[in-house]
């Protein structure tokens, strides 16, 4: 494993209608997001289409990978990886539960690196 250090600040946006915040830190870090997300929980409770709305009213590329699976697959972080360095994506979001968010973090990983993306964690 190579060395390198890892920090992870937290910022927690709670309450009513804070999705409205979006776009503006979305463009803190670019205007090309990829979403992820897993089997379409957010499209059946209406999450997806307020992203979708919120980012395109404030021209904001969105790329996605829906489909992530409980304890994701190594296949679902290349083809993320892949995704980001196809269309050299600024940002990864993610939007579901720890599986959708842990996949997320790991496609940004693979995105910035040229090893495969297993390498970075064994």
């Amino acid at each position: 494993m190579n060395n390198f250090s890892f920090h992870l600040p937290t910022k927690v946006y709670f309450g009513k209608n804070q999705i409205t915040k979006l776009p503006e830190i979305l463009k803190c870090y670019g205007n090309k997001v990829l979403l992820v997300y897993g089997g379409g929980s957010i499209k059946r409770i209406g999450l997806y289409d307020d992203i979708i709305k919120l980012c395109k009213k404030d021209n904001i590329e969105i790329f996605e990978l829906s489909g992530i699976d409980p304890n994701p697959r190594i296949e679902s972080v290349i083809k993320g990886g892949n995704i980001c360095k196809e269309h050299d994506v600024d940002v990864v979001l993610a939007a579901g539960g720890g599986s959708t968010i842990d996949c997320a973090k790991m496609i940004a990983a693979a995105a910035k690196s040229e090893e495969e993306p297993w390498e970075l964690v064994i």
